[in-house]
Parts: C-alpha cells; sequence; structure tokens
C-alpha cells in the first residue's frame, strides 16, 4: 500500500511538471499583438496507468489490481442538466466534464487545457461558474447544471447568443460556449454590467483569436436590449 501510494504522489508530481512544461502559457509582445502556445496536457487516465505501473516497477505487485480495481469503480449519480433529471453511473475519476461530453453527448462543453485555465469548459453549478475539467463528477450528484444548450430560449437563440453573433464575437468558435455561459452568469447577477464589470467577470475565459472587445460589446448590447 506504501508502494501504491508512492507511486502515486510521485507520478502525479511528474505528471504535473511535464504538463506545466507543456501547458506553459507563453505570451509574446509581436507586432502588438499575443501568441499563445500550449501542449496536450497529460490526462487523468494516464497519470492513473503510471501511478499503476510505478507501483509495480517498485516492487509491489500485488497494488496493480487493487489499483486499477479503484480507478474503474464506478458509482451512480443524479444530475438536473439543463433542466432535465439524469440519472447515470460514472467511474469515480471521471471529471464533470467527462461526463457532460462523453456520457451525456452535450459537446457544446468544449475540452481544452483541461487545468482551469482558459475556461472553455465553464458550466453552471448550482448558480456559479465551474471550470468543469476541475469538478469530479460524484461532487455534482444532486446538484443542478446548465451548459451552453441550455441558454436556447424555445430551441431558438438567446438574446445574448444572438448579439455575439450580430457583434461578430465569434471566430472559431472554441471558446464561445464558456464565454457565453460565463456571460449568462454575470447578467442573471448583474443586469446592467459596466465594462470594467464585463471585464472581470470573464476574466476566467481566454480568446485566443482576440475578440475580447466585440465580446464586450455583445454583453453590453445584451444588457442595453433587457432594459428596455
Amino acid at each position: 500500500l506504501m508502494s501504491l501510494v508512492v507511486g502515486a504522489v510521485f507520478w502525479n508530481y511528474l505528471s504535473v511538471v511535464f504538463q506545466s512544461i507543456g501547458d506553459t502559457i507563453t505570451w509574446e509582445r509581436w507586432e502588438g499583438t499575443l501568441e499563445y502556445t500550449m501542449m496536450a496536457p497529460v490526462r487523468r487516465s494516464t497519470q492513473l496507468l503510471g501511478s499503476a505501473l510505478f507501483a509495480v516497477y517498485s516492487g509491489a505487485p500485488g497494488t496493480l489490481p487493487l489499483y486499477l480495481s479503484a480507478s474503474a469503480a464506478m458509482l451512480p449519480i443524479e444530475l438536473t442538466v439543463n433542466g432535465q433529471r439524469r440519472a447515470i453511473e460514472v467511474a469515480v475519476h471521471h471529471t464533470l466534464l467527462d461526463v457532460l461530453r462523453d456520457d451525456l453527448g452535450l459537446t457544446g462543453t468544449k475540452e481544452c487545457c483541461l487545468v482551469g485555465e482558459c475556461g472553455a469548459c465553464t458550466v453552471i453549478l448550482d448558480g456559479r461558474t465551474v471550470d468543469s475539467c476541475l469538478v469530479l463528477a460524484v461532487e455534482a450528484d444532486g446538484l443542478e447544471i446548465t451548459t451552453v444548450e441550455g441558454l436556447a430560449i424555445d430551441r431558438g437563440l438567446s438574446p445574448l447568443q444572438q448579439a455575439f453573433l450580430d457583434k461578430g464575437a465569434v471566430q472559431c468558435g472554441f471558446c464561445i460556449p464558456g464565454q457565453l455561459v460565463s456571460a449568462h452568469a454575470l447578467l442573471a447577477e448583474n443586469p446592467h454590467p459596466t465594462v470594467p464589470e464585463i471585464q472581470e467577470g470573464l476574466a476566467g475565459n481566454l480568446c485566443r483569436c482576440g475578440c475580447y472587445q466585440q465580446i464586450t460589446d455583445a454583453v453590453l448590447a445584451t444588457a442595453e436590449g433587457a432594459g428596455r
């Protein structure tokens, strides 16, 4: 058991080190633009496998079945997702992001950095925005979740979504689901935010296309439209 613990700690430490090297956000000023580079992060499944293999290599082969069976354990949970009650079984090590995309088919929530830096996987969990890549699915048991799919009104675009299109806030579109969810939560709490309040409210969402001004304009237009 001690070898298992040591192996898990050691491997996860190494994965974090290498992940931090690969995920380092490199902001370089070049002709007035910002360049963002990122390598693919180490997935949790890789960490689990590496921990198990390290435990075996360190002289504790009996821990391999124990570790693999623990990583494969399933638990039943109930979620209310976009107003619909869902009862599913999830792996204990799977994140809320994994479950939303792979088990429930809600692929609007994007998988990107997996370390809570980019905001592409933002959802609303019981009234507050969270990075779903950092929340275990079992932690959301019994809670209410709103994803970008839940923002639509009568299967049509919400005023906020329409404003994003009208203001040209969408370029590649990859960050937009997270931006929309964060903006939706901001407007629910503060229906008439100022520009600094919008910038602070969306500070956790990165846009690699640099559409921050258009996104801000879209949120302002939505707020102004709601006040008419």
